[in-house]
């Protein structure tokens, strides 16, 4: 269900020189097929951006890429903490450590605080065009509406659940025979190659939001 929020003017720093890579801090939740493309991303030092930190609610595949590549790691489990606000300050605070210039959540299947969303602009990703069929089953529910075309928006978080003022979109076609997982995968493709193009320009260029609005550039 989505909730009501209001939105503030948030303005990211100008863009660094490009030998300078922004530091980003990447959430995952899962098999961090998102977090790959962005680490395979950033593998070139002319794309701008140094995945600083890899966080996650629960040990995962993601973690272990991460690991993997050399990056450091951390895990915050809502199980181990009293609430949900004291789970949502110790994540602001891992996420604090490394000071990113914004966050990117890749399969993140959390709703985060106000403390974390406190600590830099959030950015992700949703396997559908918002503000149509957001939540947990978008892809599904794009299906199951019967609709010609779906697709993936990056957009940045704000309180609600994919509520956020929309960066960028991508357009699916459905098929007639798709199932869930088809149309899916083919969204996946789509949703990560808009990822790392987002990323990519967001920290070279800067971004300001304003109301419903993402404007690149942080004039």
């Amino acid at each position: 269900m989505r909730r009501p929020t209001t939105l503030r003017r948030v303005t990211t720093d100008a863009a660094p020189a490009p030998h300078l890579p922004v530091d980003v801090v990447v959430l995952v939740s899962g098999s961090g097929t998102l977090l790959q493309a962005l680490l395979d991303a950033s593998a070139d030092p002319n794309y701008g951006v140094r995945v600083a930190a890899v966080g996650a609610d629960r040990p995962c595949v993601g973690i272990e890429r991460a690991e993997h590549a050399g990056i450091p790691t951390f895990v915050v489990a809502p199980s181990t903490y009293a609430d949900r606000a004291a789970w949502d300050a110790a994540l602001a605070e891992r996420v604090a450590g490394a000071v990113p210039r914004f966050v990117v959540t890749a399969g993140f299947m959390r709703i985060l605080g106000p403390a974390t969303l406190g600590i830099a602009p959030v950015v992700n990703t949703h396997p559908a065009l918002l503000p149509s069929f957001p939540g947990a089953h978008g892809v599904r529910d794009a299906l199951a509406y019967g609709v010609k075309v779906t697709g993936t928006t990056c957009h940045v978080v704000d309180a609600g659940v994919d509520t956020g003022p929309i960066i960028e979109q991508r357009v699916v076609a459905v098929d007639d025979d798709d199932t869930e997982e088809s149309l899916h995968e083919r969204i996946k493709v789509q949703e990560r190659e808009l990822l790392v193009d987002v990323v990519r320009r967001l920290a070279r260029e800067g971004f300001v939001v304003e109301g419903r609005r993402v404007r690149l550039g942080s004039a």
